[in-house]
C-alpha cells in the first residue's frame, strides 16, 4: 500500500512536470509569461510592468482582465510610461483620476485574441493601415514598417511598437509597446 502511494505521488509529479516543461512561454521583464495564467497573473511578474500592473490596480480592473476575455492587450512597459510628462503617472493613480485612468487602460485592450500574424493580416486586407476597436470605445490604428514591426497608433497620432508580439494567456494575448497611447481628449 505505501509503495502504491509512493508511485502515484512519483508519478503524478512526473506528469505535471512535463506538462510544465511542454508549457511554452516567453520571457518579459526577466520572468517566465505562461499561457496557462490569465493577463494579470503574468503581468505581475514582469519587472518591466510594474506601473501598468500598479494603474491596473488603481482603476479596479483586475477582474475585468482576469476574466475569460478573450482579450488583447498592448502593454506598455514602465519605461513608456516614464516617457509621459512628469507627474503624469502620479497624477493619474489618485483615486479622483480613475475615470480618466480607465479610459487610458481600457484604450490598449481589444476584444478578442489578436496575434501578430492576424494583426498583418488585417493591415494588409486594409491597404496597410487597420482600425481596431478597443473597450474604451475608441480607435486604434495599426500599420507596418518596412521590417515587418507592427505598429499601433492612437487618435492623436501617436504611435508605439509592438516589442514583444504574441504573449499567450489563458484569456487573450499580450504584445508589449514601448509607447502609451492615449485616447481622444
Amino acid at each position: 500500500m505505501i509503495m502504491k502511494k509512493i508511485f502515484t505521488v512519483i508519478f503524478s509529479t512526473a506528469i505535471f512536470l512535463s506538462a510544465s516543461a511542454q508549457e511554452k512561454t516567453v520571457m518579459v521583464g526577466g520572468a517566465a509569461m505562461y499561457p496557462s495564467k490569465n493577463i494579470v497573473q503574468n503581468a505581475a511578474n514582469s519587472k518591466d510592468h510594474t506601473t501598468l500592473v500598479a494603474a491596473v490596480k488603481a482603476a479596479d480592473l483586475v477582474d475585468a482582465l482576469q476574466g475569460d476575455g478573450p482579450f488583447t492587450v498592448f502593454a506598455p512597459t514602465n519605461e513608456a510610461f516614464s516617457m509621459l510628462p512628469a507627474g503624469t503617472v502620479d497624477n493619474l493613480l489618485k483615486p479622483a483620476a480613475k475615470p480618466q485612468l480607465q479610459g487610458i487602460l481600457k484604450y490598449h485592450v481589444v476584444s478578442g485574441k489578436w496575434n501578430a500574424s492576424d494583426l498583418k493580416k488585417l493591415i494588409m486586407d486594409n491597404n496597410g493601415k487597420a482600425t481596431i476597436s478597443t473597450l474604451s470605445g475608441g480607435k486604434l490604428y495599426a500599420s507596418l514598417d518596412e521590417k515587418g514591426n507592427v505598429w499601433i497608433w492612437d487618435e492623436n497620432g501617436g504611435r508605439a511598437m509592438v516589442t514583444i508580439a504574441n504573449v499567450y494567456q489563458k484569456n487573450g494575448v499580450i504584445h508589449v509597446v514601448d509607447h502609451v497611447l492615449l485616447p481622444k481628449s
